[in-house]
C-alpha cells in the first residue's frame, strides 16, 4: 500500500468529521457575508480576487492615491478624482499624472475607500479560500468510498464544483456592484451545497440511529419545509428591496431601509404567523408522542431568534447585528429542517 492510498484510507475513516469540519467553513462564510452586509462592506475591495491590485489590501487611503515618484506594480488600481484607475504595467510615476499608463475600470464605478469596509470583505474572501482547502479534504476522502458507495465521491465532486462556481458568482457580485439579483443567487447556491453537505453526513451518521414514524408528524414537517422556502423567497425580495433603499438612501440612513415597502414585505412578515404554528405543532407532537426528534427543539429556538430579528429590524432600524443574525439563523435553520426531514423520509421508507 503507498502512502498516498494509506492517506486516502486515513481520510475516509474521518469522512464524517471531515463533513462536519467542512459544513462549518460553510456557515462561517454565511457569517462573514452576513457582517459584509451588514456594515456595508461589500465593495470594501473593487475588483476580484485581489484588492484594490493587492494581495494584502491597503491599509490607507495614501495606497491608493497617486503620487508623483511613488511605485505601482501592474494590476495596481488607484483612485483619482472619484475614478478607479488600473496601472497598465510596473511603474514609477513622474511629475505629473500620464493617462497612457493607466486604464479606467469599467467594470463599475464604485470609488470609495473605507479600510474597514476593505477588511471586513477582505476577511470574508479569506473565509471563502480556506473553505475550499476544506472541500479539497473532502472530496479526497471521499475518493475511497467509490466501490461501494459512488454517490458519496461525486456528492463530494459536485459540492467542490458549486464552490468553484460561488467563487465565480463572488467575482460577479463586486464586479456588478453588488446587483441585488447576483447577490440572492449567491445566497441560494450556498444553501444547496448545504443540503448537500448534509445529505452526506446523514449517510454515514444515521446507520444505527432509530426514531419514531408518525404521519402527522411527517406531514407537518412537509409543510414546515415548504414554508421555509417560501418565506426563504420572500425573504430574497425584501433584501434586494432593502439593498435598492441602501443605494438610494445611503448606508447610515437605516431609518429609509423600509420606506413603502411592497406587499412581498408584509407577505414576508405576516406569513411567519403560518411558520410559527406548523413549527409549534411539530414541537407539540415531539414531546406528546415522544419522538425523539432533538432537531425540533433547535428548529423552534430558531425561528423564535428569526422573529425577534425581524421584529428589531423593522421597528428598531437595524439594530447592530441584527441582520447578520437573521441571515445566519435562516441559513441554519434551513440547514436543521431538510436533515429533519432526512430523518423523516428515511422512517417513512421503512414503514412503508
Amino acid at each position: 500500500m503507498t502512502k498516498i492510498n494509506a492517506f486516502l484510507y486515513y481520510l475516509k475513516s474521518r469522512f464524517s468529521k471531515i463533513t462536519k469540519i467542512t459544513l462549518l467553513s460553510v456557515y462561517l462564510i454565511f457569517l462573514a457575508g452576513a457582517v459584509v452586509r451588514m456594515t456595508g462592506s461589500g465593495m470594501g475591495c473593487p475588483d476580484w480576487p485581489k484588492c484594490f491590485g493587492y494581495l494584502i489590501p491597503p491599509t490607507s487611503e495614501q495606497q491608493i492615491t497617486w503620487q508623483p515618484n511613488k511605485e505601482f506594480k501592474k494590476g495596481m488600481i488607484i483612485v483619482k478624482e472619484k475614478v478607479l484607475f488600473v496601472a497598465e504595467k510596473d511603474l514609477k510615476t513622474a511629475t505629473n499624472f500620464n493617462a497612457k499608463n493607466w486604464q479606467k475600470y469599467t467594470k463599475h464605478n464604485y470609488a470609495k475607500f473605507n479600510k474597514y469596509h476593505t477588511w471586513t470583505e477582505y476577511i470574508n474572501r479569506l473565509a471563502s479560500v480556506v473553505s475550499g482547502f476544506v472541500f479539497i479534504f473532502l472530496v479526497l476522502a471521499s475518493v475511497k468510498f467509490w466501490k461501494d458507495k459512488k454517490r458519496v465521491p461525486v456528492l463530494a465532486f459536485v459540492t467542490l464544483f458549486l464552490m468553484g462556481f460561488e467563487a465565480w458568482l463572488g467575482k460577479t457580485v463586486v464586479d456588478t456592484n453588488l446587483k441585488p439579483t447576483i447577490i440572492t443567487i449567491h445566497m441560494v447556491v450556498g444553501l444547496v451545497i448545504i443540503a448537500l453537505l448534509l445529505y452526506l453526513l446523514f449517510i454515514e451518521t444515521e446507520k444505527d440511529k432509530v426514531y419514531k414514524y408518525n404521519s402527522l408528524f411527517n406531514k407537518l414537517l412537509i409543510i414546515s419545509v415548504v414554508f421555509s422556502l417560501i418565506q426563504i423567497a420572500m425573504g430574497t425580495q425584501v433584501r434586494q428591496f432593502i439593498d435598492q433603499q441602501v443605494k438610494l438612501y445611503g448606508f447610515n440612513n437605516k431609518q429609509y431601509s423600509l420606506l413603502n415597502p411592497s406587499f412581498k414585505f408584509y407577505f414576508h412578515r405576516s406569513f411567519t404567523i403560518a411558520i410559527v404554528l406548523v413549527n409549534f405543532g411539530m414541537f407539540y407532537l415531539n414531546q406528546v408522542k415522544n419522538l425523539g426528534y432533538k432537531l425540533v427543539n433547535w428548529i423552534v429556538f430558531l425561528i423564535f431568534l428569526e422573529t425577534i430579528t425581524g421584529i428589531l429590524m423593522y421597528y428598531a432600524d437595524f439594530p447592530i447585528g441584527t441582520q447578520a443574525i437573521h441571515l445566519l439563523a435562516g441559513a441554519i435553520l434551513f440547514g436543521l429542517q431538510f436533515y429533519l426531514w432526512l430523518q423523516s423520509r428515511k422512517l417513512k421508507a421503512l414503514a412503508s
